[in-house]
């Protein structure tokens, strides 16, 4: 199995999180991380399905989200 990068949103600069979308996927990033924490789950806040969604049409580079939230399903819907 190759490895796969998967920069972590979390560690860029929210001021400028569109265009350091954007370089991540320039530099050739497999996947990109996202961290979304309810402030319940852990005692952490951070982005949720508004900033996923911004950043959504920036680049077709596939997310990968760790969800830690207490109750998911407020945070997804399924899809078939």
């Amino acid at each position: 199995m190759p490895i796969k990068i998967a920069p972590s949103i979390l560690s860029a600069r929210f001021d400028r999180l569109g265009e350091q979308v954007k370089e991540a996927a320039d530099a050739g990033a497999d996947l990109l991380h996202i961290d979304v924490m309810d402030g319940h789950f852990v005692p952490n806040l951070t982005m949720g399905p508004a900033v996923v969604a911004s950043i959504r049409p920036l680049t077709k580079v596939p997310f990968d989200a760790h969800l830690m939230v207490t109750h998911p399903q407020h945070f997804v819907t399924a899809s078939c």
